[in-house]
């Protein structure tokens, strides 16, 4: 992937010294171990659109955490080449989502991408690293720890610096769900209906986000031409690492349709291939889909 050298976004937010971290019980980055319950629960929320959701499972939720009282952002030293990467990929999201929303008659809205280390307070409570990246619709932001990518690559299986962004953009695709009013309409079902019902109309939700993250690969591919040999191959792979029933099945041995809220790695390969090839979000409508 041809990146360097590209226009960087000025939306992201380095708080990774912001000592937070160290604190205990919130999942600092050195407590992820590779302890089988660790594992399940670093790999069952991978790309979970609400951290409450998580931390509800953690048994940790709370009002939204206090962010008054933090430090203002610093934007990422010079020389940092992981948040460079990340820059330049979130530059490219805004500048194809401001050309869809201006061609819709609509004005986007960027998000705002925060870089953190172990944990992080947002308006959706305490983001911490083993839920892996998350999109909080209260504060429209998107919050990466930068060693998730290793986990990707490593534990996951799933190299690259195009799998890395894809992961990017499925995020911000659940920013551009937060604004076209999908976010909430989804949210306002919870506590309505079952959970099991819940679980699939969640598997939608990230279906969905999956298609318009290959939406934004074929318009950032058609206006830069910086993809190379194995890229597409690279993303693909990543979506198939993340899938429900191979998450579960390599992390308990057992697969349960019924718990599943992200979709099968074919769901997830599929979905993201027909952004990717078709380039329209109206391709994207996983809640009218009767196949997915």
């Amino acid at each position: 992937m041809k990146w360097e050298g590209q226009e960087q976004s000025r939306n992201v937010e380095d708080r990774r010294g912001s000592g937070m971290g160290g604190m205990p019980g919130l999942g600092g980055r050195r407590g992820i171990g590779l302890g089988s319950i660790v594992i399940a629960l670093l790999v069952g929320w991978i790309f979970g659109i609400n951290p409450l959701t998580v931390l509800g499972l953690l048994g940790d939720v709370g009002a939204p955490a206090d962010v008054s009282q933090q430090a203002p952002a610093k934007p990422p030293p010079a020389g940092d080449r992981a948040a460079a990467f990340v820059s330049t990929v979130l530059r490219d999201t805004e500048q194809v989502w401001g050309r869809k929303f201006q061609q819709a008659g609509q004005r986007y809205e960027e998000p705002r991408l925060v870089l953190f280390r172990g944990a992080i307070p947002s308006a959706c409570g305490m983001g911490q690293s083993a839920m892996g990246p998350f999109y909080c619709p209260g504060d429209r932001k998107v919050y990466l720890d930068l060693e998730f990518f290793d986990t990707l690559r490593e534990r996951l299986g799933a190299p690259g610096e195009f799998a890395q962004a894809y992961v990017i953009a499925h995020e911000v695709g659940h920013h551009v769900q937060n604004l076209l009013g999908i976010t909430d309409k989804v949210d306002r079902l919870r506590g309505r209906i079952s959970e099991v019902q819940m679980n699939a109309l969640s598997v939608r939700v990230e279906l969905q986000a999956d298609c318009l993250a290959g939406v934004w690969a074929h318009d950032s591919q058609a206006g830069k031409g910086w993809l190379e040999r194995g890229d597409i191959e690279s993303a693909v792979n990543a979506a198939s690492r993340i899938g429900d029933d191979t998450l579960q099945r390599e992390s308990t041995g057992r697969v349960r349709p019924e718990s599943f809220t992200h979709g099968t790695s074919a769901q997830r390969m599929r979905w993201f291939q027909r952004g990717l090839q078709q380039g329209q979000v109206n391709a994207c409508d996983t809640f009218d889909a009767r196949d997915l």
